[in-house]
């Protein structure tokens, strides 16, 4: 069993934070992708389990060994990196079989192990080919290979597809996540990109500035951000967020963001036990309905702005009072800029954030 376990994980650059205090376990067979924007510390945070970094302070744990005082090549981990890495003057045979070589394996266990590798990865036919002569997407196989060739316990994959076209990435994607499972190996996954961690990840943590925001799995994440970056990093398009001042009136509480007012009496009683009256109230553009009638006393009049076909769907604009309203309707659904139409947000979808930024509904 192979869990990966970071104590109070830091790492300052001078004094440029990149990780503070992070703690994570990633179990044993998990697919864990650490998401964030550039400059995150995802990484770093990489390179520090792979012994590229050391840590300012805090432990790393690989199976059962603390490996902070080990380099790299003791630590049993492989990575994969953006760049494929391969040695261009070699052939595929002899870049899956470069780190065998340089570890001393007998000649007929490397030849065994290139072929059971070559295989798996449907590369035997390009085995005598340069990296040169490769596509995108069967460079970033033999990338795979060279680092499944050593069987590690652990995979350290630093944004593999982010080279390849996006009808190529879509494809890896679904390819790399099945290897994964048939392999069994705890894999830790560095990417900025979203889909890419809802899609393929058992859990995501995700990063901001250093700091751990929210672990959970892709719908934990999705349903229930912990805070605000957390909403609106996830999802695409992201979540939309009005400010607003807690008011009563005539026995009813309401959100007012200035352009309309937002019934949340049935949250009166959580509302009422916060500090200050400053509330962020969110929503997802695919939990939000427009029709040409007002079709509850919660729907809120706007205007079409702008809109964006995308095929099966179309991301529509509504202008409400100073805010921009962004739904997701189906393509079939008529629209036109400038029509007048009524918004009606999914009361159990709603999210409401307190004023410093965490979730509180």
């Amino acid at each position: 069993m192979v869990e990966v376990i970071l104590e109070n994980l830091t790492k300052y650059f001078g004094n440029v934070r990149a990780v503070e205090n992070l703690n994570l376990k990633i179990r044993d067979k998990e697919f864990l992708t650490l998401l964030g924007p550039s400059g995150c510390g995802k990484t770093t945070t990489m390179r520090l389990i792979a012994g590229l970094e050391t840590p300012t302070k805090g432990n790393i744990y690989i199976g059962d060994r603390l490996v902070n005082d080990l380099p790299p090549k003791d630590r049993d981990v492989a990575m994969v990196f953006q760049s494929y890495a391969l040695y261009p003057h070699m052939t595929v045979r002899d870049n899956l079989a470069f780190p065998l070589k340089m570890r001393k394996y007998p000649k007929q266990e490397i030849e065994e192990r290139v072929k059971r590798v070559s295989e798996l990865l449907q590369i035997s036919e390009l085995l005598d080919r340069k990296p040169k002569q490769l596509s995108g997407g069967q460079q970033q196989r033999v990338a795979l290979g060279r680092a499944i060739v050593r069987e590690p316990k652990v995979f350290l994959m630093d944004e593999p597809l982010s080279n390849l076209d996006a009808k190529l990435r879509v494809y890896m994607r679904a390819e790399l996540k099945g290897l994964q499972k048939r392999l069994g190996i705890t894999t830790i996954y560095v990417t900025h990109d979203q889909i890419e961690a809802m899609t393929m990840s058992d859990r995501i943590a995700l990063l901001n500035a250093g700091i751990l925001q929210q672990l959970g799995t892709p719908e934990e994440i999705y349903e229930k951000p912990a805070n605000l970056f957390v909403a609106g990093f996830v999802g695409s398009p992201p979540m939309n967020f009005f400010e607003t001042s807690y008011v009563e009136k005539n026995g009813n509480v309401y959100l007012d963001s200035g352009s309309f007012q937002y019934n949340v009496t049935e949250f009166k009683d959580i509302l009422s036990k916060f500090s200050g009256s400053k509330f962020v109230l969110g929503v997802r553009p695919e939990h939000i309905t427009f029709d040409k009638q007002k079709k509850s006393e919660d729907s809120i009049e706007g205007e079409i702005f702008v809109t964006e076909p995308l095929g099966a769907e179309t991301i529509v604009d509504v202008k409400v009072g100073d805010n921009i309203v962004r739904v997701r309707v189906p393509y079939t659904v008529y629209h036109q800029i400038g029509e007048k139409v009524w918004l009606t947000f999914d009361r159990q979808k709603i999210h409401i954030f307190d004023s410093n930024e965490k979730l509180i509904i």
